[in-house]
């Protein structure tokens, strides 16, 4: 595989990724959506929807979708790691796109949402303009494009992304064993996208389970440039955590992986 194929697979699958992940989180944001309130279940059978599609598009690069993952796998040994970086350039660029997708497809959704007086005064101390003193960390759509915890506690909130995505990446790598190493195969891609689901279920209420570093970042920097009328800040306090957490969660996993499986 060419350093030009893992790069056009790992864009487009990550770009659907977040394409139907921010879909989901949209729909159930936006008060002019069909899916308005349709709540946290609804979010963790669309992420893991979201993750069943992206691998499928982007089988030929291995569908990694994830820099944790890409990481994981190298330690494991399943990729080079020269091929690393044009895993990471794929994702974050995919990621981006898959954010700028999503605000076109809601785009009615969010001018009106950014401009009701009802949810500008929840997210203000005047109605009808964002006071960046009362809400300085984050705006009325930015759940839609990145995560944030329910309790700011730094130790806290980075071992939830650790654990979330050791568990993830964890179980990619076993998964491929059932398959003679060759990945994880059409039915483990199955498996790994309810996998996704299981984790939102189950550690996803802290911190939104980035689990995912460029899903994280890509949509955080998308939100902060995207000509969006009121829509407070991007968060960039907590922006690390999902990146970092994720990460080292994937080399973790990897190293258990190489210790007990290999």
């Amino acid at each position: 595989m060419s350093s030009s194929d893992i790069f056009i697979s790992e864009t487009i699958g990550t770009a659907v990724l977040i394409l139907l992940g921010g879909g989901v989180c949209a729909a159930v944001t936006f008060k002019r959506s069909k899916a308005f309130n349709a709540g946290w279940v609804a979010i963790a059978f669309g992420w893991g929807f979201a993750v069943l599609t992206g691998a499928y598009i982007a089988a030929k690069s291995g569908a990694h979708l994830n820099p944790a993952v890409t990481i994981g796998l190298a330690i494991q040994g399943g990729i080079e790691w020269n091929q690393v970086p044009v895993y990471f350039a794929g994702e974050m660029l995919g990621a981006m796109i898959g954010a700028v997708l999503v605000w076109v497809s809601y785009y009615g959704q969010f001018r009106a949402h950014l401009t009701d007086p009802e949810v500008l005064a929840d997210h203000s101390g005047e109605e009808g303009m964002v006071d960046k003193a009362a809400a300085p960390k984050a705006g009325p759509v930015l759940g839609i494009f990145s995560t944030g915890p329910e309790i700011r506690n730094v130790v806290q909130n980075i071992a939830t992304e650790i654990i979330a995505t050791i568990v993830l990446v964890l179980a990619i790598l076993t998964l491929g064993l059932s398959d003679n190493g060759k990945g994880v195969g059409p039915i483990g891609t199955l498996l790994v996208a309810l996998v996704v689901v299981g984790i939102g279920l189950s550690l996803g209420g802290p911190t939104g389970y980035a689990i995912n570093p460029v899903r994280d970042l890509g949509p955080r920097v998308v939100h902060a440039l995207l000509p969006l009328p009121n829509k407070g800040g991007s968060d960039w306090s907590y922006a690390w955590i999902p990146v970092v957490g994720p990460l080292i969660g994937g080399a973790i996993a990897g190293g258990i992986y190489q210790v007990a499986f290999a």
